[in-house]
């Protein structure tokens, strides 16, 4: 799995990779062929933005959040990623 984080008005730090690349390996227990990962965090005002797309094989999920926190942004992010990947599994799964 290849993850690229970027920041919008933002230095990213090695505490925040560190905790993206933490959080985006629990994609990999539901479903194993997740490709490639881009990561936005971002900083407008007084929120923190954190934006996500996935690609696995036969789609694309893209999920973002606002938190006043980035750790907090970031895990409800990997939520959402997570639950739209073991729908699209289900989908794609055999129904016998």
């Amino acid at each position: 799995m290849q993850i690229s984080i970027t920041g919008h008005h933002l230095d990213v730090t090695e505490s925040l990779k560190a905790h993206v690349q933490l959080k985006f390996e629990k994609l990999k227990r539901h479903f194993d062929n997740v490709a490639d990962v881009h990561v936005i965090l971002s900083v407008e005002k007084l929120d923190k933005k954190a934006e996500a797309t996935v690609q696995i094989s036969g789609a694309t999920v893209f999920a973002e959040d606002v938190q006043p926190d980035m750790y907090d942004s970031i895990d409800n992010v990997v939520d959402k990623l997570d639950r739209q990947i073991i729908k699209h599994k289900e989908k794609t799964g055999s129904h016998r």
